[in-house]
Parts: C-alpha cells; sequence; structure tokens
C-alpha cells in the first residue's frame, strides 16, 4: 500500500499521520499541497492542523489548493481519502463529504480525550473493531461541531453513512457524529485523531484498529 500525506501550509499533524501509517508498513509519504498529481498512490490523507490559519473559515481556502483537484480525481476514481480534524473540515468544504463543521457550541478550543462509539463496523475505517465497540481517541479542535440539514442527516443515517459518533457529545455536532463516508464509502472524514492513539507509550491504542481496517481494505481490494 502506498499513501499520500498532503502537507497544507499549516498542517501540524502530517508527520503524526505519516509515522501512524509507517508504523504499520505502509509506504507513506509526505505530499506538498503545490503538487497536482497523486496517481500514484492507493490512499490519501488529509491531516490535522490549521491550513493556511484558519483564515475565513477552516479549509476553506485549503480546498482551492493545487493538490484538491489530485484528490478529487483520486476520490472519483475510488481511491481511498481520509480527512483527519482540519482535513475533515477540508473534505466538507470541497464537498467531498456532506455537511459543515462549526464552531463549537460552547466556544473554544479542547484538548481531550473522548469515548467513541463504532456507529458501523462494516467499513474501510472500522472492520477490525466490533459493533457498538467503545473506544477512546484523542481530540483537539474548535470547530468541530458537525452540521447538516435534515434532509442529507437522513440520508447519512438510512444509509449508514455515519461511522463513529461521540458517546458524550463535546461540541454539539448533531447526532453525535465524530466521522462519516460518502455513499460509496471511499471518502471518510472525522475530528478525533486515531493516529494519536497508537503506541503503547501514549497510554493509549484504541487508533490501532482504524489503520488496520484501512490497511485490510487497501489489500484486499488490490
Amino acid at each position: 500500500m502506498k499513501a499520500a500525506v498532503i502537507s497544507f501550509p499549516g498542517s501540524n499533524c502530517d508527520f503524526d499521520m505519516l509515522y501512524a501509517l509507517q508504523d504499520f508498513g505502509v509506504d507513506a509519504q509526505i505530499v506538498s499541497a503545490k503538487q497536482t498529481a497523486l496517481t500514484d498512490f492507493d490512499a490519501i490523507f488529509l491531516p490535522g492542523g490549521f491550513s493556511y490559519g484558519d483564515y475565513l473559515r477552516t479549509g476553506a481556502i485549503a480546498r482551492f489548493s493545487p493538490i484538491m483537484s489530485a484528490v478529487t480525481q483520486a476520490a472519483n476514481a475510488g481511491k481511498l481519502i481520509v480527512g483527519i480534524c482540519n482535513g475533515f473540515q477540508i473534505l466538507t468544504e470541497a464537498g467531498l463529504l456532506p455537511g459543515q463543521l462549526l464552531v463549537n457550541a460552547t466556544p473554544g478550543f479542547i484538548c481531550d480525550e473522548v469515548a467513541l462509539s463504532i456507529a458501523n463496523h462494516e467499513t474501510a475505517y472500522t472492520n477490525a473493531y466490533e459493533m457498538s465497540e467503545s473506544i477512546v481517541v484523542p481530540i483537539a479542535h474548535g470547530e468541530g461541531n458537525y452540521f447538516a440539514d435534515d434532509d442529507t442527516l437522513a440520508r447519512l443515517e438510512a444509509n449508514n453513512q455515519i461511522v463513529f459518533r461521540y458517546v458524550n457529545n463535546p461540541n454539539g455536532s448533531v447526532h453525535d457524529i465524530a466521522g462519516i463516508m460518502n455513499e460509496r464509502g471511499n471518502i471518510f472524514g472525522m475530528m478525533p485523531h486515531p493516529e494519536r492513539a497508537i503506541d503503547e507509550v501514549t497510554g493509549n491504542i484504541d487508533g490501532q484498529n482504524f489503520f488496520k481496517s484501512i490497511l485490510s481494505s487497501i489489500l484486499t481490494n488490490v
């Protein structure tokens, strides 16, 4: 498996993601947002951070980066696209995932560990987990309040596109949504950081099965 980790100006979790992927034997590399091609990669990861300083809106400028045309092409070709935190925000701004990430219901930056439940365990991101399993994953965001209109929410629920939910909602997200995927299942975004929960030294390895799921899915479809 060969993976690209996109580095936007202001990304600060790109190397966290890179090292996490490499820990699982993935041939991963950092790719600048100035690049225009991603044809050599099986999966593309948009990491957390503050792309372009989060000016205007989180992800609003990053979605116009040269690399995003290549990300869209890869998505349309069925390749796996994963956005974590700011990466999730960028995917919604680019229209690759529905909805919008708003300012937390109680304004302010939240840095904590939160419990998540697995809402759909039959996905490329959760197949190594059990249905309704509860895991603990770090969060770090000021605009993680997921919002979508009623029709969109109804479609997300009906199509089992909600992948993770908050057990105790920290930011006001509708339907306790922590992570979603598109209908096809190849584009995914979540606000929590599974790449920060894979090493025993941190005292938390609940994110390991996230990466094992992705690796299993890619290898199965190669």
